[in-house]
């Protein structure tokens, strides 16, 4: 693929374009063509298996790290190429963020975590890197409670702080885009409504695509909704893609309908 540069529309943070996805002779994605605004938070949803997670990992090129992995098409992020020959996956990886499925802190103190990143990226300065513990933990809400507690080990505190501490991790090296796969299906519905919140705030300044298996959460935070299947061929297929309140309240396919209301999926 060439280093093609476009001039994005307004508000639209990434753009996918004709893309083809395999995995060896496995075609995972077939044909998927949206853009995603900035600010927003863009929910993908759809059955087991349809390639959710395959879509989300474009974004930052996870999939490279897959045998025989191989894409056709364009992904763009501020209109340039994502998969062009000059493009950096250092720099990609660090403007393009993600959370996990489970939280996923590293065996080391709350303070490590968070530097781990920034110290990556050449930031070395003790002071700095104080400075981003604090505005990383203060975003996600976790700075007044563990400011005096920064050298505990992040595994011994409940799974919903260890999933805000993975995303203050995610924050500390300053990202744009946060890619979130299924981030609160370990929690608990309390803990899943404070993530919630904390996505919904988030989104003010960052853009967020999230995988969810969840109606009522996709229809409660996410701006924007991309429903996709299993085609014939069994590769995965974008069937509908909207605003989240038209999609849920008046979708275009009858498909999506189906997979709404919960009569197939």
């Amino acid at each position: 693929m060439d280093d093609t540069i476009l001039t994005p529309e307004d508000g639209v943070k990434i753009r996918v374009a004709d893309v083809n996805l395999y995995y060896g002779a496995f075609h995972a994605l077939k044909d998927i063509t949206f853009d995603i605004p900035a600010c927003a938070i863009t929910a993908i949803i759809g059955p087991s298996g349809c390639g959710k997670s395959s879509l989300l990992r474009i974004f930052n090129r996870m999939n490279d790290l897959i045998p025989k992995c191989r894409l056709e098409g364009e992904v763009l992020i501020d209109g340039v190429s994502i998969y062009g020959k000059s493009a950096d996956l250092v720099s990609l990886r660090k403007k393009v963020g993600m959370v996990f499925q489970k939280p996923n802190p590293f065996p080391m103190s709350i303070y490590d975590n968070i530097i781990m990143g920034p110290r990556h990226h050449g930031v070395t300065k003790k002071k700095d890197l104080a400075l981003i513990v604090e505005r990383s933990l203060s975003q996600v809400g976790l700075w007044d409670e563990l400011k005096d507690n920064l050298k505990k080990m992040s595994t011994d505190i409940p799974p919903e702080k260890q999933q805000r501490l993975c995303i203050a991790r995610t924050l500390a090296v300053e990202p744009e885009v946060i890619l979130m796969d299924e981030s609160c299906s370990a929690l608990d519905p309390e803990a899943t409504m404070k993530i919630e919140r904390l996505m919904l705030d988030l989104a003010k300044k960052y853009t967020i695509v999230t995988v969810t298996h969840n109606m009522e959460q996709a229809a409660r935070i996410s701006d924007m909704a991309a429903f996709m299947m299993i085609g014939e061929d069994r590769a995965g297929r974008l069937v509908e893609y909207a605003p989240t309140g038209r999609m849920f309240s008046n979708p275009a396919d009858k498909r999506t309908e189906d997979y709404i209301s919960g009569r197939f999926g």
